[in-house]
């Protein structure tokens, strides 16, 4: 065997040895970001042109958040949330559009004094979705109810679910201390 093509063998040996190490990399990049992001993963998929495009929002959504300094809520606060909650949860019997509402705009209080920056709903949910990936869903379900009950679609069950998602999200942000998501019981509304 000539050395000419021994280095093309050693070249194509090379080449595929670098192939399988990329597959490998992207196959272990996808399961983490899978693992990581559960249902969010799915959400990303479903909401972008291709894997490639959701894989890297994810990445980029993790890169963000090393950034921020999210902290747990300062046990004056806590109490302060939990006390506005029970007033906003009482409030749902007699006016569930407005509880839902004010539900919002309480767990965006809580999001700000964890840290997130005050953003649109979209930047907001992305930035949760790294530490809480299983509770933003229960945001994005609520925050689409509330946008339908803006455009009086919403009826009074689906104010009830709204509830029930706000309050999932909420009790994992200001009761948590900053550590990551765990489920939560489900409310029950009258």
């Amino acid at each position: 065997m000539s050395q000419s093509t021994l280095l093309i063998l050693v070249a194509v040996a090379l080449v595929a040895v670098a192939a399988i190490g990329l597959v490998a990399y992207q196959r272990w990049n996808t399961n983490r970001l899978k693992s990581r992001f559960g249902a969010e993963y799915v959400r990303a998929i479903d909401t972008h042109d291709n894997q490639n495009q959701a894989e890297s929002d994810l990445r980029e959504r993790e890169k963000r958040a090393k950034q921020l300094q999210i902290r747990p809520v300062a046990p004056t606060d806590r109490a302060r949330f939990v006390d506005s909650w029970r007033g906003i949860q009482a409030r749902f019997v007699d006016d569930p559009g407005t509880a839902v509402t004010q539900a919002d705009t309480l767990l965006g209080e809580v999001m700000t004094v964890r840290g997130y920056p005050v953003g649109d709903y979209e930047q907001r949910s992305a930035d949760v979705s790294v530490d809480h990936p299983d509770m933003v869903q229960h945001y994005h379900v609520a925050h689409a109810i509330a946008v339908k009950r803006e455009n009086g679609q919403a009826d009074t069950e689906d104010l009830r679910n709204a509830m029930i998602s706000y309050r999932a999200i909420f009790d994992d942000l200001v009761g948590d201390a900053g550590a990551p998501s765990a489920p939560q019981a489900q409310p029950r509304f009258a």
